[in-house]
């Protein structure tokens, strides 16, 4: 089989993940051509229903929203071009393992964990399940999280482990050869926003009288926000940032039209949002731009 040139790989916890941190990235991407595979790895079992006649089905009534955020995810796919998703060893597999917030104001595992959460999932069994979709596309570039999760959640900080893990058995020719091919993936990223960026926004959503994001103070940011000189690529694209809004749209029990993600006006939304940054964790820094960060994932290739 004859692939893509360029071909992107991105590993998420929930739905909904992938349209908040690379929509952009993915529309783009699609748009020029590149072969895009998501994979997702649980179905938001546990998420909160933000939409009240929908309220049935949140986990601890008629425990259906997987299967319905399944249905958003492929709207949201739809809206960014993206045929290739699929969700980490079929839908199902593993369950979304709920959170609760610390002290500090983060994410972390909850106090009771049911058996079947991708949090309790065995590290060698959901990292072959991921293995065999890295040996069937053949990525040159993975996107993931950070070891934090971004926030930690635990399903974040999950995958972080499993993609590390299944990057590594994937290029070892003597692992699992039923899973395929072995394939060495020339770069890894992980998802990050800019810290300078974030603190222009808070401040210029204040001065509009408005509340950013629960009151998040831009001197006390959160550890997802990264200082610009621990960045390595950014993607940016005017062009596609209304395909993004619209796949953060069509997870609408997750993201409400008038909630924050869009309290700021739908202009300064769409200069939010048109960009997404990220830190190059394996391989070779690529080329630069007139930004002083790589302007192409595929940079160097």
């Amino acid at each position: 089989m004859t692939l893509p040139e360029r071909r992107l790989l991105l590993v998420h916890a929930h739905p909904d993940d992938e349209s908040i941190s690379n929509g952009v990235t993915m529309a783009k991407y699609v748009a020029d051509g590149a072969a895009v595979t998501l994979v997702t790895c649980t179905l938001g079992d546990l998420g909160e229903v933000l939409v009240p006649e929908l309220a049935h089905l949140a986990a601890d009534a008629d425990d259906a929203l997987g299967a319905h955020r399944a249905g958003e995810l492929a709207a949201a796919m739809a809206e960014l071009g993206v045929t290739d998703h699929r969700v980490l060893g079929g839908p199902g597999r593993f369950r979304d393992s709920g959170m609760k917030w610390d002290e500090d104001g983060n994410a972390t595992a909850a106090d009771e964990i049911d058996p079947r959460s991708f949090w309790n999932a065995d590290l060698l069994e959901a990292a072959n399940c991921l293995v065999e979709v890295i040996r069937e596309t053949r990525p040159q570039v993975v996107v993931t999280y950070d070891e934090f999760g971004g926030y930690g959640h635990p399903d974040h900080v999950q995958a972080h482990r499993v993609t590390h893990y299944a990057v590594a058995l994937a290029a070892a020719p003597s692992h699992r050869r039923d899973l395929g091919e072995a394939w060495d993936v020339p770069k890894v990223y992980w998802t990050a926003m800019s810290a300078s960026r974030a603190r222009e926004g808070i401040r210029a959503m204040r001065e509009m009288g408005m509340e950013a994001f629960g009151g998040m103070d831009p001197e006390n940011l959160p550890p997802f926000m990264v200082e610009d000189e621990d960045l390595d690529a950014v993607v940016e694209s005017a062009e596609h940032v209304d395909a993004k809004l619209a796949a953060m749209r069509a997870h609408a029990t997750q993201i409400t039209a008038d909630g924050e993600f869009f309290a700021m006006g739908l202009d300064l939304a769409k200069l939010v949002w048109a960009t997404e940054h990220y830190r190059l964790v394996k391989g070779v820094r690529g080329p630069v731009g007139a930004s002083g960060l790589e302007e192409d994932l595929f940079a160097g290739l």
